[in-house]
């Protein structure tokens, strides 16, 4: 039958579907058979020839067809996963039966009626034989489940049939045993099976239903009760599925074996059409959405740092029931860390190679799905973060983190991809390895937005953190406390910093230390005060090689100077404030010293108008993102109950995921709309724990002494103050150093709540071909236009 016949044929189906009135007999198969037994349509098809309005349609007005539908197609499933779909037919009506329940779901999961429909058991809808009383109890969601995973290791299907002969021995699709079907060689698994294009576009099918069974989540509000588990997630990563470790090996491999150059030769894929791709990246997405788990609220599945063993030993704790995190937190063996990095890394630098050799490699789109992975593998496998710290090349993965960053710093529908590089940054900066690594010099010339320097690591980081906090858009705004928290945590371990990085902290600082920026809003004094810190920490523990920032310091005293004598009477304040109405810019660019740009770069770009973005949950503020640690003399951390140590002056906010522009002070006045007012009282508050001390002693011990010099010599040559500032020495004039204060990320609900609701907007933008969820009534998120 011509492909024409077979959609007019299947497009009758529809229509008489949704022209009958009366309840069509489950039993009366000819009518069934029409929707899958004799027609080849690709899944594009499928979305064309059901519209979303008949589909409606059928589930007001004829339900018990709807619901018919819908088990006839499951019920083929099942019989494919019995029976191993060993006939070209068979496995066209599993593909059939695959787009259509694809199609079909999200129509179910945005009705609150019918939401627990495949929830429900079908009455006499065992699987035959006589005692069908146990089969009966299943769920159709379970069943559909187990199916499909039996069919992703299905021989000749979805995977290569290890049996030589064809002759009347195929195997038994429930005595295989699928770990020697894993689809790819990484972790736990050697062999690299034989692509086969076919089988990769099956599984490919296969996933895209899984994805969409487990999409229910998309159609159900955010709360901030991160415990209700998703049900679909919940049974498949379950004992339940007999195929859970495979599949998740499977899944996990596919993707970090994946290289879009065409396997290192440049230009390949300009010859090849690279079918993997799809199947790659339909694979990042269903893992990441099984590892949607809050750890917060469980048993963590995390093997602390701390403890020594194997993360296998039998003295830890069962770990959570979901087994795709409890696999994820369980690898250990060096050389899975290693291929996982290696292939992470790879991909996301691929965008960035596209930079320097356009169309070299094939342009991959799921890194923001990638770095989802990457937050999920440091977050619940301690052990794979220490790996990733352990050598310089968790900078193959911060790099592009701040590419991706300083690209999309004006683009308003990447704010979601603004958080979470700077998530994964601010998880990374908890430790102390981090701080060390950034000390590498930074050689790699990616083309980026940014003034030219000669530096390190730290100095990109901190360059990068200037353009998107002074160029930027508004929203990036609650994320200030998050970039300066980072800069914070590195700052005790910075060897030596570039005098354009230098020159950065000190604009940084000018601008936030306006009186109208500090009175203008009840937590702009935080970032002075993390600034003051990150100075402190440098001039304390990092003196010697850092005469750059000294000089800047010395050059920028004023700055200093006007902090300790902020006013801070009434009228003053006022005055602060008019400041403000005339200088609407929120942090200038003037004298930030901006530098040529580097060659080859495109500045960043605002969204075109009309992009689809969607909306993201409020983050939690940083004092519930971080917990702080106190660093001891060894090394070692040990944390800090909040009550003990307050560097900044207001206590926790109640509010579970506290905006940060909200209201947190009793000390302000409120006025009488009910608006915050900055009050001579709060500014004091504040003000009288400045940490001034040690740059005030710094500058009273050489400002002196640098102007001698300048007198003596005649100077205005800065490279002579330097060479002078370089040989210097602070020792015995410094009060007595602090103890260093790192604010570790640590797990909350409202992270939780933020990430399913980021992950799920990316896989919904994400999947237009065929467009699975696109104009259903979905609840996690609006979807809005820039």
């Amino acid at each position: 039958m011509g492909s024409a016949d077979s959609k007019l044929n299947f497009r009758k189906a529809v229509i008489q579907l949704t022209t009958k009135t009366q309840p069509v007999e489950a039993t009366d198969d000819a009518f069934w058979d029409q929707f899958w037994a004799d027609t080849a349509t690709s899944v594009q098809d499928v979305f064309a020839l059901v519209p979303a309005a008949e589909i409606r349609a059928v589930r007001e007005e004829s339900p018990s067809n709807l619901a018919t539908l819908c088990y006839k197609a499951v019920e083929k499933l099942v019989q494919g996963a019995e029976s191993g779909c060993h006939t070209e037919k068979e496995r066209q009506i599993i593909l059939n039966c695959c787009r259509l329940l694809t199609r079909i779901l999200p129509y179910i999961f945005e009705d609150p009626d019918w939401r627990g429909f495949f929830w429900s058991t079908v009455p006499g809808a065992g699987r035959g034989g006589g005692d069908e009383d146990d089969e009966n109890a299943r769920p159709l969601a379970e069943s559909l489940l187990l199916a499909v995973t039996d069919l992703l290791f299905c021989p000749d299907f979805t995977v290569q049939s290890h049996r030589r002969s064809t002759v009347d021995t195929a195997e038994d699709i429930h005595s295989i045993d699928s770990c020697e079907y894993i689809w790819e060689a990484g972790v736990g698994f050697a062999h690299s099976p034989q692509p086969n294009y076919i089988h990769d576009l099956n599984r490919t099918e296969l996933l895209k239903l899984l994805l969409t069974c487990f999409s229910e989540a998309m159609y159900l509000p955010p709360s901030s009760d991160s415990s209700n588990t998703n049900p679909w997630v919940q049974f498949f990563c379950s004992a339940e599925n007999r195929h859970a470790l495979p599949l998740f090996t499977s899944l996990l491999n596919v993707v970090c074996a994946y290289d879009p150059v065409g396997y290192g030769i440049p230009y390949n894929h300009l010859l090849f059409s690279d079918y993997r791709e799809p199947l790659v990246e339909e694979a990042a997405q269903v893992l990441i959405v099984t590892l949607d788990y809050d750890s917060s609220t469980s048993s963590s599945p995390t093997v602390d740092g701390t403890t020594t063993g194997t993360a296998m030993d039998d003295v830890d704790p069962p770990g959570p029931d979901n087994l795709f995190v409890n696999y994820l937190s369980r690898i250990h063996r060096e050389e899975d860390f290693q291929f996982i990095l290696k292939g992470v890394a790879r991909l996301l630098s691929n965008p960035l190679v596209q930079t320097y050799l356009p169309n070299s490699a094939k342009k991959i789109q799921f890194h923001q799905e990638l770095l989802v992975l990457f937050w999920k593998l440091c977050d619940f496998n301690k052990k794979f973060l220490f790996f990733v710290l352990k050598s310089s090349d968790v900078l193959d993965i911060l790099v592009p983190i701040l590419y991706f960053l300083n690209d999309a710093r004006a683009d308003q529908s990447r704010v979601g991809l603004m958080h979470i590089g700077v998530f994964i940054l601010l998880l990374l900066s908890g430790e102390r390895n981090f701080g060390v690594r950034l000390n590498k010099p930074y050689s790699v010339r990616v083309p980026m937005d940014i003034p030219v320097f000669t530096g390190t690591h730290a100095d990109l980081l901190i360059i990068v953190f200037h353009k998107i906090i002074t160029s930027g858009h508004q929203r990036l705004q609650p994320l200030f406390d998050c970039l300066l928290t980072i800069v914070v945590n590195v700052s005790p371990y910075l060897k030596s910093l570039s005098m354009v990085a230098a020159n950065k902290l000190l604009h940084l600082l000018e601008a936030f230390s306006t009186t109208w920026f500090l009175f203008s809003a009840v937590q702009n004094h935080h970032l002075v005060f993390f600034l003051l810190e990150v100075f402190n920490n440098i001039i304390q523990y990092q003196f010697d090689g850092n005469s750059n920032l000294v000089y800047a310091v010395i050059r920028k005293r004023n700055v200093f100077h006007q902090l300790a004598n902020l006013p801070t009477d009434s009228q003053a304040i006022q005055k602060g404030l008019q400041r403000k109405k005339r200088t609407p810019e929120p942090i200038s660019r003037t004298n930030s010293q901006e530098g040529v740009s580097m060659e080859g770069s495109r500045p960043a770009a605002p969204a075109e108008p009309g992009t689809l973005k969607t909306s993201l949950v409020a983050t939690p503020g940083i004092d519930k993102l971080t917990e702080k640690s106190q660093v001891s003399e060894d090394g070692t951390m040990r944390s800090l109950e909040p009550e003990s140590l307050q560097s900044s002056p207001e206590g926790n906010p109640s509010s579970e995921a506290s905006h940060p522009r909200r209201d947190r002070r009793r000390l302000s006045s409120a006025s009488s709309s009910g608006q915050w007012t900055p009050s001579p009282d709060w500014v004091m508050s504040w003000k009288s724990k400045l940490p001034l001390q040690t740059i005030m002693r710094l500058l009273q011990v050489l400002v002196p002494q640098v102007e001698k010099i300048c007198i003596d010599k005649g100077l205005t040559d800065e490279s002579e103050i330097l060479k002078f500032l370089q040989h210097g020495t602070l020792v015995g004039l410094l009060p007595v150093p602090h103890p260093i204060l790192i604010r570790k990320y640590q797990a909350n609900s409202g992270t939780a709540m933020w990430f399913r609701t980021y992950m799920w907007g990316v896989i919904y933008l994400r999947n237009v071909d065929p467009p699975i969820w696109y104009d259903t009534d979905v609840k996690l998120f609006e979807i809005q236009r820039v």
